[in-house]
């Protein structure tokens, strides 16, 4: 059982007055708060059919929480107690991904364990409320088009409608929606810091000609000033480095920019393929 499922008071968000959710419009994707439609609105030809709202979760909250919307009443409390929990598990995948990757010892979680952790628990989280209307037309457009995420692991939450696929072996398979259940995604960062022995995952979003569909990401990785870079301790002679540094500044002015119209952020970050 998911504790706080968030589907109930993301659908009132999406039901607000237009003019209530425009208050949160911003084209700057840096923005700590920002409502919109398509990925990058200062790009984007064709816009995907989805409204989102992206709360950055910054701590301390109290930073940011004044900054999230105030309507439906409830809102924010149900983001602090979802964030919290998804934090929570994301921290356990984190040290069972590290021990899989010989970084850490489970068993002596001493000094060398809590120094390989404390970049991961201090690290970035960014909460995406997505709402993909039902749409006419829905072999004519996408929720989202193919793309992987930027960070380290991505926890999704989906109701039960249909929309989410990724790609395995040259195909689209969708991903069933499982009752109080999360979607984990492996994201670019977590492709490089482990030197390519966890892949990104390639995902889109399709949409329903006759229901609405709501999903809820939380987005980890290291902190946003941080260098991303394969670690160390993955690179030998036999396994020499594949990725070069990157940070979420490259990541934004890359999205930013025309370049991903050509490749994908982690295809410009591979030193061989």
């Amino acid at each position: 059982m998911i504790p706080d499922q968030p589907n109930d008071v993301s659908k009132r968000f999406f039901e607000l007055p237009f003019e209530e959710r425009s208050k949160y419009m911003s084209r700057d994707m840096r923005a700590p708060v920002r409502y919109g439609t398509s990925s990058n609105q200062n790009k984007d030809v064709v816009f995907c059919w989805r409204d989102f709202l992206k709360l950055s979760c910054h701590d301390p909250l109290s930073d940011v929480l004044p900054l999230w919307p105030s309507s439906p009443v409830d809102l924010r409390q149900a983001v602090i107690n979802y964030s919290k929990n998804t934090k929570f598990l994301y921290l356990m995948l984190t040290e069972a991904i590290l021990e899989s990757l010989g970084l850490v010892d489970i068993t002596n979680i001493e000094k060398e364990y809590d120094d390989e952790l404390r970049e991961f628990k201090d690290g970035s989280q960014l909460i995406v409320v997505n709402c993909y209307p039902a749409c006419p037309e829905p072999e004519l457009t996408l929720g989202l088009p193919p793309h992987t995420d930027y960070g380290l692991l991505t926890l999704l939450f989906q109701d039960e409608v249909q929309g989410l696929q990724i790609q395995h072996e040259g195909r689209w398979v969708t991903v069933q929606p499982l009752p109080d259940s999360l979607v984990v995604n492996v994201g670019d960062h977590l492709e490089i810091f482990s030197n390519g022995r966890y892949k990104s995952v390639m995902h889109r979003v399709l949409v329903n000609a006759s229901k609405s569909r709501i999903s809820v990401a939380s987005l980890h990785s290291l902190p946003f000033d941080s260098v991303v870079q394969p670690s160390p301790k993955l690179i030998s002679e036999d396994n020499p480095r594949r990725y070069m540094d990157t940070d979420f500044a490259s990541f934004l002015d890359y999205s930013s920019s025309d370049e991903p119209k050509k490749k994908s952020f982690l295809e410009s970050r591979k030193l061989m393929t």
